[in-house]
């Protein structure tokens, strides 16, 4: 599939983790164990399953992917989101590294990175920030620390033993840097404002032509791509609901766990019939 032959169709831009797929201990199975749903698992690591969505969440997702323009648009990087086996066709766009890469048909554009390094030139280093990271984190509860695609930096930590100032004095120093903050799970991102998902997003819809886009997702490093959207989803988990963060186009889904990655894909189908 290629812009062209999806030129005038919706755009649906969708985060991945925690929007549309889910780790065991993310799913959420509230339910008796004979009324659980049956899952897919569309991500394996270290031969060992990883990410599931639900049977359902997988057909919808591939009748979606027939009908609209479906951009996976994720923090992870290459690497980290080609081991995601996602229902229906490969994704002719795909956005990866919050922003930083713009793939398509697998690919990452050459223009885009030129883009992306020109728009980071008045940010703080990376180097600047990693070094700020190393010395702030304290070894009692820092498990890793690692550089996303030479872009963006992130910790991964204990979350039981971070204090609860952490973060929010992080972004306190990073924010008059160019840079912004974010726990999600276990990690902590650092990432220059500049690299939004949205951005790439937009730079996708003008190639295809899409009229109009449609966004999920469930971090404050979403909530860009959300605002940016003509309509948007986020589930009833996560960041952005745990912060009580709206918008008056976003609709805030009661599901939570793997059921509102299903409840995203269903209304996404709705709109895009």
């Amino acid at each position: 599939m290629t812009g062209t032959e999806t030129a005038g169709a919706v755009l649906v831009a969708s985060d991945l983790d925690r929007t549309l797929i889910y780790s065991a201990a993310a799913l959420g199975l509230t339910m008796p164990d004979r009324d659980a749903p049956r899952l897919l698992c569309v991500e394996t690591y270290e031969h060992r399953p990883l990410s599931y969505m639900t049977e359902t969440a997988a057909g919808l997702l591939a009748e979606l992917a027939a009908r609209a323009v479906f951009v996976p648009a994720t923090t992870r990087t290459r690497e980290q989101y080609q081991r995601v086996r996602l229902p229906g066709p490969p994704a002719a766009y795909a956005v990866c590294a919050n922003g930083g890469h713009l793939l398509v048909d697998g690919e990452s554009d050459p223009v885009w990175q030129a883009h992306v390094r020109r728009e980071l030139t008045d940010c703080a280093p990376l180097d600047e920030m990693r070094a700020h990271l190393r010395h702030t984190a304290d070894p009692g509860w820092l498990l890793k620390e690692r550089v996303a695609e030479e872009l963006f930096a992130y910790l991964v930590v204990d979350r039981d033993r971070l204090p609860d100032t952490y973060v929010k004095e992080l972004g306190d120093w990073a924010g008059p840097r160019g840079w912004t903050v974010s726990l999600q799970g276990r990690k902590i991102y650092a990432v220059p404002r500049p690299l939004t998902k949205s951005a790439a997003v937009a730079e996708i819809a003008r190639r295809t032509g899409a009229p109009v886009t449609y966004a999920a997702g469930d971090s404050l490093l979403d909530s860009d791509l959300l605002l940016a959207a003509d309509h948007g989803w986020r589930p009833g988990h996560g960041e952005l609901a745990d912060s009580g963060w709206d918008a008056a186009h976003i609709t805030a889904l009661e599901e939570r766990g793997v059921a509102a990655g299903e409840r995203i894909l269903r209304e996404a189908l709705r709109r895009a019939r």
